[in-house]
């Protein structure tokens, strides 16, 4: 038994590989069991950017902690969803003990990778050990001159290379990144700009031009989350949607909603593409401090009438609202999302809280400031949400930043989502009472 069925219950796990295939047997035990419990809400809960299963399952088990209380009568079962992403251990976590290896990061001098980082490195780019031992040795090392940053570049380029040419993008717009494309050193420049504007020493008098070094260990972040931003959309997809079109079919009285954090806010907004027609089971959406782009509901950008956004069409998709939620203390998706979601170069410098305004719009995250371009798009502050002013339908802005507020630097309060009250805006959204 895992942690999440220690308080809620009955849970069931779904656990995906990075194709989006599906375990047979926790596939075939869902399906089975789920009308056997008598489920008529099933809440189906996909994590961000975690180490392995019992990172997720922790999540799980404190968030939905809450539910069977504050919906005693509600007939509830619970799905938490497996699948292959990443941390980077010097990320902390709110009310999570900060690691040994973590501590060690915190003291280096300079950005190293410590063990854990690069135990889930492999994990996440399977059988590229000696290029990640390389470019270890390069942070390390920092060496002066071109040829150590074109090594470096190159090396972090080949690691996209090896799962293939899945896009990422939320928009359908060409182009990859030009953080990895273009100029390493002006990309790490402005990374390390912008994690010494969010440091514990960002108001102190003086100035100093930035080391790109500094914002080396961010580029190869960066490269570890596009692989999850391909990821989660694949998983979604290809996997949940068509699975819980089988659902439907084996459980067709039972409601489900869905809930995502960070990456794998993405991974189910993406799973409404892969829901088959005509199966209308998804009654809610809830994205927490959903790490893509703002613009990925629209159906015109504003910046390019001529194009939308790739998840345009799914709002219709649920028979019930589609709800993100969003804090200006994400820093993690106010300040460096900008910088890496960044498809054309920019030669301006950017720091802190003025990389969203020199950049502009284009390059927000739905976790930072909502879905944008969408008319009609209801927008309200959490305890409006939990007092009654949530619609039935539609997309929703919720701004959670009275509760969603701390956390260190680079993440910020990214993953600062545990809160009873989010867990009523589940409830609340999904009408389950």
């Amino acid at each position: 038994m895992t942690d999440a069925a220690m308080s809620v219950s009955p849970y069931w796990e779904l656990t995906f590989d990075a194709d989006g295939d599906v375990d047979g047997p926790e596939r075939d035990r869902l399906l089975a069991q789920v009308t056997e419990r008598g489920v008529r809400d099933l809440v189906v809960f996909a994590h961000g950017w975690n180490n392995d299963r019992s990172d997720a399952t922790s999540l799980y088990r404190r968030f939905l902690a809450p539910v069977p209380e504050l919906a005693p009568k509600a007939r509830i079962g619970y799905v938490g969803v497996i699948w292959p992403s990443m941390r980077f251990s010097d990320e902390p976590i709110p009310d999570f003990p900060r690691s040994v290896a973590a501590e060690e990061v915190r003291a280096a001098p300079r950005p190293v990778l410590d063990k854990d980082t690069r135990r889930a490195l492999l994990q996440t780019f399977p059988g590229r050990a000696t290029v990640l031992d390389r470019l270890a040795r390069l942070l390390d090392e920092r060496p002066a001159g071109t040829e150590g940053w074109a090594e470096f570049a190159r090396l972090v380029r080949s690691l996209l290379e090896s799962e293939g040419r899945r896009s990422a993008a939320d928009t359908d717009e060409e182009g990859e990144p030009a953080v990895f494309t273009g100029d390493p050193v002006t990309a790490c420049e402005q990374f390390a700009e912008a994690l010494a504007a969010l440091g514990p020493a960002a108001d102190t008098a003086g100035f100093a031009l930035p080391n790109p070094w500094d914002g080396a260990k961010e580029l190869l972040r960066q490269a570890a989350y596009y692989q999850m931003k391909r990821r989660s959309g694949t998983v979604g997809e290809h996997g949940l949607g068509p699975l819980l079109g089988r659902l439907a079919k084996a459980a067709p009285g039972v409601r489900v909603h869905l809930v995502g954090h960070s990456f794998g806010g993405r991974l189910v907004a993406f799973a409404l593409r892969g829901l088959p027609e005509p199966v209308r089971t998804v009654k809610s959406v809830t994205l927490l401090q959903g790490a893509f782009s703002h613009y990925a509901f629209a159906a015109r950008l504003p910046h390019a009438a001529d194009r939308s956004g790739a998840l345009k069409d799914v709002r219709r998709r649920v028979d019930g609202p589609l709800v993100c939620c969003h804090s200006h203390f994400d820093t993690a998706l106010g300040t460096i999302y900008p910088l890496a979601a960044r498809l054309a170069g920019d030669d301006r410098s950017c720091a802190g809280n003025e990389i969203a305004a020199v950049l502009g719009p284009r390059w927000g995250a739905l976790g930072h400031d909502g879905a944008q371009a969408v008319p009609g798009t209801a927008r309200l502050d959490l305890a409006a949400a939990l007092g009654g002013g949530l619609p039935t339908a539609g997309l929703v802005n919720v701004d959670a930043a009275a509760v969603v507020r701390r956390g260190g630097a680079p993440a910020g309060a990214h993953s600062d989502i545990v809160h009873p009250e989010l867990a009523r805006l589940v409830l609340a959204a999904g009408r389950i009472t």
